[in-house]
């Protein structure tokens, strides 16, 4: 498989690679009376920025600022707090809910996200970015949260006494975590009622793939997000299902929110024929594309089951599938997410995500806050104990 990879996120998680560092902040040993002062210049070329504002008028505002605190302000207060908090600020200044900052111990617990195994309750979350609120899509066997009762569509209200709606959730998710054996206090809504919940975080091994061979010998696989882990677990799933004879094949994307794009694109390279994957283009027209070279190439009929969440690396699973025609998409719109975040350590181990292209499928098609709609639109029916968008895929692959 041709590799010409950036450090990019397609969902909640991220490449680790060769990070640029493109803003130095690195804080000297001054008092705090030109704390805001020294923050507010970081980053900034001598003259102007690109937006016009002049060294001086910023000196001269965080100069007003310092000044109110030092008369004024009634309470104690950290430094450090502030100088994340002006970091911070600055990136959800931009107004992109996909772009934001991370100190280093947020960046250090991140990067556990992607790798397959960390210390947490153990739930797939999800977050609604139009309105901040983030949503359980499920529990993993055997895990804290699912014996602490914590059910599919419970809304995360608050960790440790702070409110999260809207927060980022991969922020939220660094809170969850933390060291085995200790608690984290949540609050939830379940329907029109708020529970309190206390926790025991544990040691996880994140089962990002479920697999089983079904009648007429179609295989099933559940991919719920692309870890590092992810594309080893699909392979075996798929040496393990071809030995048993399986003949086709059905994918269940739904209510996976994304993840890695190397790991995305070495299993669409299992799947697909010789051809572009995908491709992004960033600001100024450069464009990185990502073939599979056919070596192992499933010839066998598909289907692939997709919802409203799914999202992200994940449409871009399903986008290729369908582009390509080798696939049916069964199921509701999906997602909508076609832009791509690069992860950018910072020289004091502080990171910033932030939004550096859009990503397109191989037809040449940006499914940004529009979304993939499947061949087959088919809404899950709550009422049934039966899932019949999987009854459906079944039926398609008879």
């Amino acid at each position: 498989m041709k590799k010409n990879r950036g450090n990019h996120s397609f969902g909640k998680g991220l490449i680790c690679g060769a990070l640029l560092c493109v803003m130095v902040m690195v804080l000297g040993g001054c008092g705090a009376s030109s704390l805001l002062i020294r923050l507010g210049l970081a980053g900034l070329n001598s003259g102007s920025s690109s937006s016009g504002l002049s060294e001086s008028q910023l000196e001269e505002k965080m100069a007003e600022l310092q000044s109110y605190i030092d008369n004024y302000y009634l309470f104690d207060y950290d430094e450090e707090d502030v100088e994340e908090s002006i970091y911070k600020g600055m990136m959800d200044g931009l107004g992109d809910p996909y772009t934001c900052y991370y100190t280093a111990e947020e960046y250090a617990s991140f990067l556990e996200s992607s790798s397959g195994s960390y210390s947490g309750i153990g739930a797939t979350l999800q977050q609604d970015y139009s309105t901040g609120l983030i949503t359980v899509v499920s529990t993993f066997e055997g895990s804290p949260a699912e014996a602490a009762g914590l059910q599919a569509d419970d809304i995360l209200y608050m960790v440790e006494g702070e409110e999260v709606t809207g927060v980022d959730l991969s922020l939220v998710v660094v809170d969850l975590k933390g060291e085995e054996g200790t608690d984290v206090n949540i609050s939830i809504v379940r329907g029109s009622e708020v529970i309190e919940m206390t926790i025991t975080r544990a040691s996880i091994e994140v089962p990002t793939v479920e697999y089983e061979m079904l009648e007429d010998s179609i295989g099933y696989i559940a991919i719920t997000e692309f870890d590092d882990v992810t594309d080893e677990q699909f392979a075996s799933a798929l040496e393990d299902l071809a030995s048993q004879g399986m003949e086709s094949l059905i994918i269940d994307l739904r209510d996976n929110g994304g993840g890695l794009v190397d790991v995305t694109c070495t299993i669409l390279d299992s799947l697909l024929p010789e051809g572009l994957i995908v491709y992004t283009e960033d600001k100024y027209g450069n464009r990185e594309e990502e073939y599979s070279d056919a070596e192992n190439y499933f010839d066998g009929e598909m289907v692939i089951l997709v919802n409203g969440n799914t999202a992200s690396a994940s449409e871009i699973f399903a986008g290729a599938i369908q582009d390509y025609g080798v696939g049916t998409l069964i199921g509701t719109q999906t997602y909508g997410k076609g832009i791509v975040q690069s992860l950018i350590l910072l020289s004091d181990g502080s990171a910033i995500k932030i939004t550096v292209s859009r990503y397109y499928t191989p037809s040449g098609n940006n499914i940004h806050e529009v979304g993939i709609t499947p061949d087959i639109v088919l809404e899950a029916d709550a009422e049934s104990e039966e899932d019949n968008q999987l009854q459906r895929a079944i039926e398609v692959l008879k």
